[in-house]
């Protein structure tokens, strides 16, 4: 049975792709902060910032690496130069959670799997400097999946609102911003295909419509919270931004591609 160490597998992202990994593989998650995980013989603890990879490494000898650690900057950078290392000698593969930002420059048209990168956000430049030290390795020992804005029942972005909600708080909304979208269960389900088919390179996992920004989070909240909430709109622009991922190359097969309306529906799925 193939093993499998997801870092960061206590966020919110590592955790949607450990529940749908583990009955199918040998699993293995990191967390940092959370204790809950404590008693969880499948956890361990690490703090990327202050600890090396190694020695987990070391230990379980994972044949797959899945990065999904969030956190300081230049520690990101070091802790994914290990990984590349270690894989680039033990010729594990690797998968890396990037981000639509490497595509924050452009902002006429969505982004295609293989277009430039180029960024003028720090997030997007981090994202881009560890995409090319993860494309150094062969081409066989690694995929990168970018993701669009991702939502979902118990997603950071859902509780935000929710307790902006909660708290009479406005709620930041973006009318100039086209955007696509993917929830937290969407995604791990594409995770499993793309590890169980074994593929490589660059995906871009996002619903395959378009919405703007304000219209999506006016229908979610529609359809999840029934209230009327405080709006604040930042204008970025005067004209229509693109911050979208589509799939041309590397796409994923009809049952796995999804819609906006369908994201929406998973952020109502108890």
């Amino acid at each position: 049975m193939e093993r499998i160490l997801i870092f960061g597998a206590s966020g919110y992202l590592g955790q949607t792709i450990y529940k749908e990994l583990q009955p199918y593989y040998d699993v293995y998650g990191t967390y940092c902060h959370n204790e809950a995980f404590h008693y969880n013989q499948r956890f361990c603890p690490f703090d990327f910032r202050t600890e090396s990879p190694s020695h987990i490494l070391k230990q379980l000898k994972p044949s797959l690496v899945i990065s999904a650690v969030r956190g300081e900057f230049a520690e990101q950078i070091l802790f994914h130069q290990i990984l590349c290392e270690h894989a680039s000698k033990k010729k594990n593969k690797l998968i890396f959670l990037s981000s639509a930002n490497v595509f924050d420059a452009f902002t006429h048209y969505p982004s295609y799997e293989y277009d430039k990168t180029l960024s003028e956000s720090i997030y997007g430049r981090l994202k881009i400097k560890i995409e090319n030290e993860v494309m150094r390795l062969k081409h066989s020992q690694w995929a990168i999946l970018r993701l669009p804005m991702v939502f979902g029942v118990n997603s950071p972005r859902n509780q935000e609102i929710k307790n902006a909600i909660k708290d009479n708080n406005p709620i930041e909304i973006y009318p100039n911003s086209i955007i696509n979208v993917t929830s937290g269960f969407q995604f791990s389900r594409q995770v499993h295909y793309i590890i169980n088919r074994k593929l490589k390179g660059i995906f871009h996992l996002g619903s395959r419509d378009l919405i703007h920004h304000d219209e999506f989070l006016k229908l979610l909240v529609t359809q999840q919270f029934q209230v009327k909430p405080i709006w604040k709109r930042i204008y970025a622009s005067n004209e229509d931004r693109y911050l979208a991922l589509l799939h041309r190359d590397n796409p994923m097969p009809k049952h796995l591609q999804f819609t906006v309306q369908d994201i929406l529906d998973d952020c109502t799925k108890i």
